[in-house]
């Protein structure tokens, strides 16, 4: 099991800095006082100093060690410890946040600070072991009193007015996750994601002081702080939370790099693709398909929609999209029907989309896919972020500011074509070739259905490498939308990287589905 997915599953735009690096300065002891803001106002500032004097000195973990009946958990033992719901922070308040707690134990070995803001003022939450109910667990009945908080989670009214429902979890390094209007935990997100996809060890950054400000009785927002460390990077965070329909998550980070890093992401998403339409391997599931998220969604700074399905490869796969300021990227899960997932536990059709929308300059880099080979859906293996085109180097600051959502339908009101589904198999008709293929793609939408079933709609396609077949386009009138067909006449064993598009004379009518084949 992944570190994303044992982290996340327990629910219980970018610059360098213009002109000369900024370097951080070396300072004595950093106090959690603001640094600008009336008298006495905590502010984001004194999170941006905590990180910058962080970032002076050499990376110090707080992971102090627990005793061996919390630290040899197993998953399963650590689930069954349950936060003491009559001990929820503001319950008894009638606001519309409530706040619940998770302690350090199994994989959750850092020890995470958690702080309310109140009136301007900080004030650490303390560590106390009615807060938890630890189930099953044998554990003694007098245990140390600094063992340490691993996370937290905020609930919020989000499907009943009188149930608070999870609403965001951050837990486990710099992960967290949110879930919107009658979905489910899916997809998950990160603070920064570091050489990722190298053959080197990556490195994983920690949320390792947050700060909750308390919400007044009419909030329909929260903000949360967060201060990240790691062997190279140091940054503080601010997250202003929206729950609703979608969950919107604003996002402002500065880091202040410590050494050089191979490769840093910027916004990572991380999610799961064990198999579905896609996959042209036997899968022995009764499931048709396994996936939180089908494919990636870019939307690049001229304002083009690329679509890439994603596959579960046997090999890993890295995949750039070079662009300049983008406009968005995500990972999406746009199939919806049950009866594609035939699963009445996970319900995949729930998972939530997640896109990240770049605010302000975000330069020349590229937003780089990477899927990486998995064995069972326990596994998170499909990643994405965004690499600025300069590598970041020590003493250098970067800042960047996003709007992050998740939700069912984050594409609500596009009138262009998208892609439903893709499929793939042996090509021709009668007789089979599995030496080539035959793809299938289904596009969809508002102008696309208006579109009279007799209309001339034209599939122009592409491919880096090997042979054609003249693209054949139809219209669909179970799904309201036109199904292309082509076959692809490999050149040997050569990955081969396609690109199609509907077109109606100059028209272009959907957006750019974009696949990398590779025979395996």
């Amino acid at each position: 099991m992944t570190l994303a997915r044992l982290f996340g599953v327990l629910s219980l735009g970018v610059c360098l800095v213009s002109g000369a690096p900024l370097w951080a300065k070396e300072t004595g002891v950093v106090e959690p006082v603001p640094s600008e803001g009336a008298p006495g106002t905590f502010t984001f500032a004194a999170v941006v100093r905590r990180a910058q004097e962080l970032a002076a000195a050499p990376y110090q973990p707080d992971r102090p060690p627990l005793p061996d009946y919390l630290s040899n958990l197993d998953y399963d033992h650590y689930r069954d410890i349950r936060f003491n719901r009559d001990q929820s922070i503001w319950k008894t308040e009638g606001l519309p946040f409530q706040m619940h707690l998770f302690p350090r134990g199994f994989l959750h070995l850092d020890r995470v600070t958690i702080n309310i803001v109140e009136d301007g003022a900080t004030h650490p939450i303390l560590f106390r072991h009615d807060l938890f109910d630890y189930g099953k667990n044998q554990v003694p009945d007098e245990m140390p009193e600094d063992l340490g908080f691993a996370g937290f989670r905020l609930h919020y009214p989000l499907n009943r007015d009188t149930v608070f429902d999870e609403v965001i979890v951050f837990l486990g390094a710099s992960y967290f996750r949110a879930v919107a209007k009658d979905l489910n935990y899916g997809i998950t997100a990160r603070g920064l994601a570091i050489d990722t996809g190298l053959p080197t060890r990556e490195e994983f950054p920690v949320f390792r002081e947050f700060w909750v400000f308390k919400p007044t009785p009419d909030a329909v927002d929260i903000t949360v702080f967060a201060l990240l460390d790691s062997e190279s990077v140091t940054g503080a965070y601010s997250f202003v939370i929206r729950p609703g329909m979608e969950a919107v998550i604003d996002v402002k980070a500065r880091v202040f790099m410590r050494k050089p890093v191979q490769k840093i992401g910027i916004a990572p998403l991380t999610s799961m693709f064990f198999h579905g339409e896609t996959t042209d391997r036997f899968i022995d599931d009764f499931r048709p398909e396994v996936h939180d998220s089908d494919g990636l969604l870019v939307i690049n700074g001229t304002g083009e929609r690329i679509w890439r399905p994603l596959v579960n490869p046997v090999g890993l796969r890295v995949s750039d999209f070079v662009a300049e300021n983008p406009r968005a990227f995500g990972l999406f899960q746009r199939d919806r029907d049950f009866g594609h997932y035939e699963d009445l536990e996970a319900h995949y059709q729930n998972r939530p989309s997640a896109i990240v929308e770049p605010l302000g300059d975000w330069g020349r880099g590229m937003i780089e896919l990477v899927e990486i080979p998995s064995t069972a859906e326990r596994y998170d293996n499909i990643v994405a972020y965004w690499i600025p085109e300069r590598a970041p180097t020590a003493g250098d600051e970067l800042k960047f500011e996003y709007r992050l959502r998740f939700g069912r339908d984050l594409e609500a009101g596009l009138l262009g074509g998208r892609t439903l589904a893709t499929r793939i198999g042996a090509a021709g008709t009668d007789i089979l070739d599995s030496h080539q293929r035959k793809f299938v793609v289904d596009f969809v939408g508002p102008t696309l259905a208006q579109l009279a079933p007799e209309t001339q709609v034209e599939g122009v396609v592409t491919s880096t490498t090997g042979e054609l077949s003249k693209p054949v386009v139809q219209w669909n009138p179970h799904i309201q939308g036109w199904r292309l067909f082509f076959e692809l006449k490999p050149d040997g064993n050569r990955p081969a990287d396609l690109r199609a598009f509907l077109r109606h004379g100059d028209d272009v009518l959907s957006e750019t589905w974009s696949f990398r084949w590779v025979r395996e």
